[in-house]
C-alpha cells in the first residue's frame, strides 16, 4: 500500500501527502531547480518576456528572479566556435546608448558569430588582433564584407591580405544619398543619385561595367563642376561650392576597387545587412531591461550572442 499519494499542483509543482502525518509536501531536487533557473534566464535574455511574465510563468517571485538573474549576470559564458574551412566574414559594429560598442565577426553562411569585442571604439589595433585570432583557431577567411571602415580596412591588409575585401553596397549607397539628400537641385546631383540607385540591382559583370561607364560620363561631364570654389566674403577661405555632390562622387571612386567583388563568387555577401536585424534584436531586449548597471550590460551582451550561436548550432 502506497504510504504517499499525488496530492494536486501549486505553481506548476506536483505536491504529495504522507498518509502517516498527513503532511502535505512538494519535493525539490536542486539539480532541476538551478536548470529551470537557468532556462528562466534564457528565456529572459533570449527572448522578449519581462521579469514580470515569467514570474507569472514560474511561479517566484520578481525579487527572486532579479536576484538569480543577477548572479548569471555576474558571470561570463564559455565560447566556443565550431570551426569552418571557409567563411566568408561579415564585420560591423554598433553602439548601444552607455558608449558601449558591439563589433561583430559573423560567419555568413551559419549565421554564427566566430568572434566578437565589446569595446569603446572600432580601433585598427583590435579588430587586427581579433581577425588574428580567427585564424589561429582554424578558420579560413577567403571574403570580408565591411562597411569600409579605414580601421578595418588597414587591419585586413596588415593580418588578412589574401582574404578578398568587399564594399557593403548598402552602406556605399546610403552615404552617398545622404550627402546628395533626397531632393537634390542640381543636374549633377539628380544624375548622380540615379546611379546611386541603380548600385542594389548590379548582379553580373556586364552589369558592373555598364554602370562604371555610366559613373565615368557623369564625370566626365560635371567633373569641372564638382571642383568648383566659392570664397567665403567674410572668412577669405575658399571651399567647394557643390560639397555635397563632390563627396558623394569622392565615396563613390573610393569605394569602387572593391564594390563589386561578389560577382565572382555568389556565396559572397555584398552587403551587411544581415547584421542589422541581429544587432536590432539585442537592442530590442536590452530595451526591455533598460536599467542594468554597466557590467551587467555587457555581460547581458556575451549571454545572448552565445545562446544565439547555441541556437544556429542547433540548426545545423
Amino acid at each position: 500500500m502506497l504510504e504517499v499519494v499525488g496530492w494536486g499542483r501549486r505553481n506548476g509543482h506536483q505536491r504529495y501527502r504522507c498518509k502517516a502525518c498527513e503532511v502535505v509536501f512538494t519535493p525539490r531536487r536542486k539539480d532541476v531547480s538551478l536548470a529551470n533557473r537557468f532556462v528562466w534566464f534564457r528565456w529572459w535574455v533570449e527572448g522578449k518576456q519581462t521579469i514580470e511574465s515569467i514570474s507569472r510563468m514560474s511561479g517566484h517571485s520578481v525579487r527572486q528572479l532579479k536576484t538569480w538573474f543577477h548572479e548569471h549576470l555576474g558571470s561570463t559564458p564559455q565560447w566556443t566556435v565550431k570551426r569552418s574551412e571557409k567563411v566568408h566574414l561579415l564585420v560591423d559594429g554598433t553602439w548601444f546608448r552607455n558608449g558601449l560598442c558591439l563589433v561583430a565577426y559573423r560567419d555568413s553562411r551559419r549565421k554564427s558569430t566566430l568572434f566578437y569585442r565589446l569595446t569603446d571604439d572600432e580601433r585598427e589595433a583590435e579588430i587586427a588582433e581579433d581577425i588574428q585570432t580567427i585564424k589561429s583557431l582554424g578558420i579560413h577567411i577567403t571574403s570580408v564584407t565591411t562597411d569600409g571602415g579605414l580601421d578595418i580596412v588597414r587591419a585586413l591588409k596588415t593580418v588578412c591580405p589574401e582574404a578578398v575585401r568587399q564594399r557593403c553596397l548598402a552602406h556605399v549607397e546610403r552615404e552617398v544619398l545622404t550627402w546628395l539628400t533626397q531632393h537634390p537641385r542640381t543636374a549633377a546631383g539628380k544624375a548622380l543619385r540615379r546611379l546611386a540607385l541603380q548600385i542594389a540591382r548590379i548582379e553580373t559583370h556586364n552589369d558592373a561595367l555598364y554602370w562604371k561607364r555610366c559613373l565615368k560620363e557623369w564625370h566626365e561631364e560635371y567633373g569641372c563642376f564638382i571642383e568648383q570654389k566659392t570664397v567665403s566674403q567674410t572668412t577669405g577661405e575658399e571651399t567647394y561650392t557643390h560639397e555635397g555632390v563632390r563627396k558623394a562622387y569622392h565615396h563613390i571612386r573610393r569605394a569602387l576597387p572593391d564594390m563589386f567583388r561578389f560577382i565572382d563568387d555568389p556565396d559572397r555577401p555584398k552587403t551587411t545587412n544581415a547584421l542589422e536585424p541581429f544587432f536590432g534584436h539585442i537592442k530590442d531586449n536590452l530595451r526591455i531591461h533598460r536599467g542594468l548597471p554597466f557590467e551587467h550590460h555587457r555581460n547581458f551582451v556575451k549571454w545572448y550572442l552565445f545562446f544565439n550561436n547555441e541556437m544556429e548550432r542547433n540548426k545545423d
